[in-house]
């Protein structure tokens, strides 16, 4: 099979078949295709012909038509923010539903879009009321329904949860301020090494979010040292954008390699403490039994 020249002194760098040693970028680990794509885009080009209908009718046709025309970009805009949610709701093991049921009140929004649509057409009430039906079923149908029940909260205090919930999203905002970031730089590379050190940051938020009382061993990481590689990436992208600094480029290269080590060993130990924890539990349990003289035959 061919394969694309990416040797030492190549724009490009080592290629992996030449440094197999080097890991793979986390960019497409785990990834999944978004469902906030295509179709919900459709739903904000769908209503565009009532601006059409709204001019030339009469102002009651006007203010129907573009209030159908609101409704229906406010569905088509909560329907995304919605499976957004859902998205992030399916990648946590533990996780909230969401506090307000997006996709279910674009279900709503988009049936009363086309009834006031239909009305501005009809001018008679029977044919509204098809409309709300029928498009807001077809709606659900499309997208379905948020979730409606915590996941993977069983057992566990509520208390902490909240806690780290409110540390994983700060800590998700400081991802996010880097992304942003480095799109400034333009460097492509880097980009997809930063991509590489989030998912190895990520894994240590799901081990957080596993186990609420790894928090404590984990908060410094969560705040200060992302807090610090934000504003690391903010610099960085701001000189390297205007000078095209090698050395900065390398420097930052660096500092993410350390980066990515050190969260990665941090998750590593986390999980060693919860299989200690586990082991300890079933030693307690086992010597309980004894005691009370319950032994397997």
């Amino acid at each position: 099979m061919a394969q694309r020249y990416g040797g030492k002194f190549s724009p490009q760098g080592d290629s992996p078949a030449q440094n197999p040693t080097q890991k793979p970028s986390g960019e497409f680990r785990a990834a999944r295709r978004t469902r906030a794509g295509g179709r919900v885009n459709l739903l904000f080009l769908a209503p565009l012909p009532l601006i059409w209908s709204a001019f030339g009718n009469g102002p009651t046709a006007l203010a129907l038509n573009l209030a159908a025309l609101g409704l229906l970009i406010l569905a088509a805009w909560l329907t995304r923010e919605g499976l957004i949610a859902q998205e992030a709701y399916e990648a946590r093991t533990v996780a909230r539903r969401p506090a307000f049921p997006r996709k279910i009140a674009g279900s709503l929004l988009t049936g009363l879009g086309l009834a006031l649509a239909g009305f501005a057409a009809t001018g008679d009430l029977i044919a509204p009321v098809i409309y709300l039906v029928i498009g807001s079923a077809l709606h659900l149908l499309a997208f379905g329904v948020d979730p409606m029940k915590n996941k993977g909260m069983e057992g566990i205090d509520t208390f902490q949860t909240d806690r780290v919930a409110r540390a994983v999203d700060e800590a998700e905002k400081h991802l996010a301020a880097m992304t942003d970031a480095m799109k400034r730089a333009g460097d492509r590379q880097m980009m997809a090494r930063l991509d590489q050190f989030q998912t190895t940051a990520r894994d240590l938020f799901r081990t957080v979010e596993n186990d609420p009382r790894d928090l404590t061993a984990a908060r410094k990481y969560l705040s200060v040292y992302l807090m610090g590689a934000r504003d690391a990436t903010i610099k960085f992208a701001d000189i390297y954008a205007r000078t095209g600094d090698a050395q900065a480029r390398s420097d930052y290269a660096a500092l993410l390699d350390d980066l990515e080590q050190n969260f990665a060993a941090r998750t590593r130990k986390l999980l060693l403490d919860d299989r200690s924890d586990l082991n300890i539990e079933i030693d307690v349990l086992r010597d309980r039994l004894k005691r009370e003289g319950v032994t397997s035959q």
